[in-house]
């Protein structure tokens, strides 16, 4: 339903009378000026022709703007809870909403029409969750232990404890470690400049056993690595996926007795709560995990809350 994006820019927007066109348009100028990742467009993207085709069925027909501008919280509800009787989760159905009230709040911006009806809509609760980072033993032990693995050759056993020194010691995500080219490798600095979620860029200290590692790797690795190329390769040389290490992790759950919360991201959630339990303050946190909101880094205070009273009921004789 929606069309490929459109190569004008959005304020274009007055002159379309049609809802894919108006769509299309908004998911350009999310890709393009809001410079939001390629996932998140696909998500919205998928969210808008879920909610079309609700519309569409709901309507008795294609959706146009003059539909979009007149639709009642009854037809914003309706979809909710269709998606609902779907089995989606609450935490999607909010997404979608978000979604949804993003595009119609561009529409406003640009004159297109106006609905103020979405702002009465209230999205499902979401379940109150914090991130389960590992301890530091089991931390350890992923990145260190349990990586050779029968015939695996050493260059991939060198490499694999790079890419998970880099998501415990550095903070980073594993699309931001696996997305690293090989003139971003920090063998000479003792920093690195990370790319994150849309494009913001920071820079993160790397400490010698992360150089270390990354320099053994690149010592071992019998593929010519360019300067722009992938700085994480798999045997065919193409750029490491994210699922091989998944997978590796899963594995050595297995073989290392670690809890089931062991996963990629999780050593990121390690990182921070073994910063903020070792007195790191929250603002330097937010600064090396590149989030744009210290709200988002706030939740890790109550990990560590939640771990002290932990062990304090363990350690204390009267409790």
């Amino acid at each position: 339903m929606i069309a490929a994006p459109l190569k004008e820019p959005a304020v274009a927007f007055a002159a379309k009378l049609d809802a894919a066109g108006a769509m299309a348009a908004w998911l350009h100028f999310l890709a393009t000026e809001r410079r939001c990742s390629p996932k998140t467009i696909e998500a919205y993207g998928r969210d808008l022709v879920q909610f079309c085709n609700f519309l569409k069925e709901h309507l008795g027909g294609e959706p146009d703007l003059m539909d979009l501008g007149v639709l009642a919280a009854m037809d914003f509800r309706s979809f909710l809870a269709s998606r609902r009787n779907s089995g989606v989760e609450s935490r999607t159905i909010m997404r979608q909403l978000s979604a949804i009230r993003s595009f119609f709040r561009h529409l406003e911006k640009n004159g297109v029409l106006k609905n103020a009806t979405l702002a009465t809509i209230k999205g499902p609760k979401l379940p109150h969750s914090v991130p389960r980072p590992l301890s530091v033993s089991s931390a350890k032990r992923l990145c260190d232990d349990g990586l050779e693995h029968g015939e695996t050759p050493q260059w991939v056993v060198a490499r694999d404890r790079a890419v998970l020194l880099l998501l415990y010691c550095c903070g980073l995500r594993i699309s931001e470690a696996l997305g690293l080219s090989r003139r971003d490798a920090p063998l000479e600095s003792d920093t690195m400049t990370v790319t994150g979620k849309g494009d913001k860029v920071r820079l993160v200290p790397v400490l010698p056993l992360v150089q270390d590692a990354i320099r053994q790797y690149l010592d071992l690795c019998p593929l010519a690595l360019a300067l722009d190329d992938p700085l994480f390769v798999g045997l065919k040389g193409k750029r490491l996926k994210p699922r091989i290490i998944q997978l590796l992790i899963a594995r050595m759950r297995g073989a290392l007795g670690l809890p089931q919360n062991a996963t990629p991201h999780a050593l990121r959630h390690s990182f921070a709560t073994h910063l903020l339990s070792s007195g790191a303050d929250l603002r330097s946190i937010q600064e090396l995990l590149g989030h744009a909101s210290l709200s988002t880094t706030q939740i890790y205070t109550e990990v560590d809350r939640r771990h002290l009273i932990e062990q304090y009921r363990k350690a204390h004789p009267r409790a």
